[in-house]
Formats: C-alpha cells, sequence, structure tokens
C-alpha cells in the first residue's frame, strides 16, 4: 500500500544555507499496516523464531556466561556499522588492562556500548519504564568517555545534524528541525505506551526504530542507541525473559538495504517492505543464536569430558574453564582472583588445558601471560571479522 510521504518538510537554515528538515508523522502509521498473508506469515515465524530464542536460554546451565560475552559481540558490531574497527578479543584484551590491536577510542566506544546496555536493562528490570527519561540516561553511558563525549551526552540535540552527505544541502537525509525534536520525542513515547492505541510488541519494536532513526534526535550515537531500543523493547514487553536478539549482524550484512529501506519509508509510506526485511533480520539472527548456544554448549561438553580425564587436577581444570566461558580471554592473576586458586595452580592447569588444546596462549611473555579460550572464541567471532585493518 502506497501511503505517500510520511510526515512534512520544514525549510531550516543552517551552516549559511537552506536545507528540507523532515518531520515525520506520528506512529501508528495511518492508514494501518496492509497486512498480506505473506506479511502476516512472515510475522508468525519471526514470532515462533523468537518463542525458541527465549526457550533455548533454558538449556543454557548459567545464562549470564553467554550473555557476557554475546553483550560484547553486539557492541562490536553495532559500533561497527558506524565505522569502528575493534574485534570482540580487542574489547577483552582493553577490559583486563591490555593492549587491544586498534586505537584505544574505537574500543572504548564499544565498551561505553556494553555498559550502555547493561545500564539500561537493569533499569527495566528494576521496573523502570521505557521513556524517554531512560533514553537519555542511556545515551548519557553510551557516550559517557571517548569520542562523542563532547556531543552533549544525555541531551536531545539543540542544533540541526543530517545523514551523508558533507552539509545539510547534500545530505541524503535531514532530520526534524531541533525546536521539534521534543514534539517527536514525545509522539513516540506515547506509542510506546499504547497511546493512541496499542500495538503488538514486535510490531512496534520495528516501527520505533525507524521513527526513531528518523527523528535522530542527538548528535551522536543515534543508531547504536536505535538499534538497542529495540532490544529493551523486546524485553521490557516479556516477549524475551534474557537480552538475547540483537540485530546489528543482520543490518551490518544487508547495511546498504537497511539504509534504502529506512529512507523508503519516509518517501513513500512503504511500512511493509520495512517490516518483511525486519521479520527476516528476527527470523534469521534468533535463529543463529539458537544455533550459536547449541554449539557452545556441545564445545564446553566435550571440552569437559576431556577434562575429567585430567585425575586430580579435574576440578581445578573445570572451574577455569567455566569462567573462560565468560573470559574467553584472560590472565593467570585474573582467573585466580576469580577462582579463588593460587596463581601456581591456575598456572598449572592452563598447561593442561593447554597441552589438552582447549587453551592456547596469545602473548609470549613471561608474566602477564594471556591465554585464550579460543575456539569458544571462534564461535563467538562468527560474523564479526573487521574489515581489513
Amino acid at each position: 500500500m502506497m501511503r505517500g510521504i510520511q510526515g512534512k518538510y520544514a525549510v531550516v537554515s543552517t551552516v549559511g544555507e537552506k536545507a528540507r528538515a523532515f518531520i515525520p508523522a506520528p506512529l501508528p502509521p495511518n492508514p494501518s499496516i496492509d497486512w498480506t498473508p505473506e506479511l502476516r506469515s512472515k510475522f508468525d515465524q519471526a514470532l515462533l523464531a523468537l518463542g525458541r530464542l527465549d526457550s533455548v536460554s533454558e538449556l543454557l546451565p548459567d545464562t549470564s556466561l553467554f550473555l557476557y560475552i554475546y553483550v560484547r559481540k553486539e557492541a562490536v558490531l553495532s559500533s561497527m556499522i558506524e565505522g569502528t574497527q575493534s574485534s570482540i578479543s580487542d574489547l577483552l584484551l582493553y577490559e583486563i588492562d591490555q593492549e587491544p590491536g586498534v586505537p584505544l577510542d574505537d574500543v572504548r566506544e564499544v565498551s561505553n556500548y556494553v555498559a550502555a546496555l547493561n545500564f539500561g536493562l537493569k533499569r527495566l528490570k528494576e521496573g523502570f519504564p521505557l521513556s524517554l527519561r531512560l533514553i537519555r540516561e542511556i545515551h548519557n553511558v553510551l557516550l559517557a568517555k571517548g569520542r562523542g563525549s563532547e556531543q552533549t551526552p544525555g541531551e536531545f540535540r539543540r542544533s540541526q545534524n543530517w545523514i551523508g552527505g558533507t552539509r545539510p544541502g547534500n545530505a541524503v537525509f535531514v532530520p526534524p528541525p531541533p525546536e521539534m525534536v521534543m514534539e517527536c520525542m514525545g509522539a513516540l513515547e506515547l506509542f510506546l505506551h499504547d497511546q493512541p492505541t496499542r500495538t503488538p510488541a514486535l510490531l512496534k519494536a520495528a516501527l520505533a526504530h525507524v521513527q526513531f532513526e528518523t527523528i535522530h534526535p542527538f548528535l551522536d550515537g543515534n543508531g547504536r542507541l536505535g538499534r538497542l531500543l529495540v532490544t529493551m523493547l523486546l524485553c521490557s514487553q516479556n516477549i524475551l525473559r534474557e537480552p538475547m536478539l540483537y540485530l546489528s549482524l543482520y543490518f551490518k550484512t544487508h547495511r546498504q538495504t537497511y539504509y534504502e529501506l529506512l529512507n523508503h519509508v519516509r518517501l513513500t509510506g512503504d511500512w511493509e517492505a520495512w517490516l518483511d526485511f525486519f521479520a527476516e533480520a528476527v527470523i534469521v539472527t534468533a535463529t543463529q543464536v539458537v544455533d550459536t548456544v547449541k554449539q557452545l554448549l556441545t564445545l564446553s561438553d566435550s571440552d569437559r569430558e576431556k577434562i575429567k580425564g585430567l585425575g586430580r587436577s579435574a576440578g581445578s581444570a573445570l572451574r577455569i574453564q567455566r569462567l573462560l566461558m565468560e573470559h574467553p580471554i584472560s590472565t593467570v592473576g585474573l582467573l585466580a582472583k576469580k577462582t579463588g586458586l593460587t596463581p601456581l595452580t591456575v598456572s598449572k592447569t592452563l598447561g593442561h588445558l593447554q597441552r589438552l588444546g582447549i587453551v592456547r596462549e596469545i602473548t609470549a611473555m613471561k608474566r602477564n601471560r594471556v591465554f585464550s579460550y579460543s575456539r569458544y572464541l571462534e564461535l563467538m567471532n562468527q560474523g564479526t571479522e573487521p574489515p581489513d585493518r
């Protein structure tokens, strides 16, 4: 169904020239979504995939171990879309005060994303509503340090921004003028809280993501926060018990289509094409996560069987292997601190794990040696290979 332009334009004067800024119409779309049998079926499949994803968390002996590293994978991918070159390994090295192989600003940006995501989820668990206040608080954490920290963290923008191009006149898209941001975001907040009408959670997440990106309410960090919003919404609406769905890998893989569809919605009102893409992203991503969890469980079980053959050292080795599932890059000191074992016992045990082919030393230093649970990390790294450095 072609609705035509989904909003109106306002002429703005900025950096010495005039440009047409787009002000989106409030959600939900008008006329309402045309639920063809194909689109309805796609959304049903997406909900089934989310159900399978939600139940897979029950297979995990400790969901928090998986989430610890999985959240970091999402942070790497979402930041990669914005041009940051940092791998999961770089982030993990940074977190244990080791030197990553990329500029510190890149890793700091990814680290901020992890902190912002954890902060937002904690607030939701405490019963705080998904609101403009919470969105601003999350943004404040996202841009707390490093690049972007001078771009008014936690505050909606008071100046005109644009997407693509070197200035508003040649931009791909110019979001609403700053004086309209609060009104647009206020309408989005009402929509999140089912006003003027109730909207199913998955549809709400799909529509709200486009609206947030269109408003582009902050000077920096809009893309990352807009992607976070999808997970936050699904958790706050109890579609997911754990934050296990992140669409950044799919958006990164289909980046061109993703940006084209966002623009297409604004210009033609073709929400249906976007919803089809979004539902496909959910199906593919949820299925990938379920597969990854199963592969990780198989790997862990297989490694535990090998470890049980170590005899007296098996108890210490199992404790260290479990901890390496949370910290797949680690040092003797960190493992000793977390397990309560002596550094000497940890060192000896890591030697056993190296001989079994489970752990690999990734530094050649006598002191402060760094070890990697390499196969586990390979499975988590799928899809995060950064561009050539």
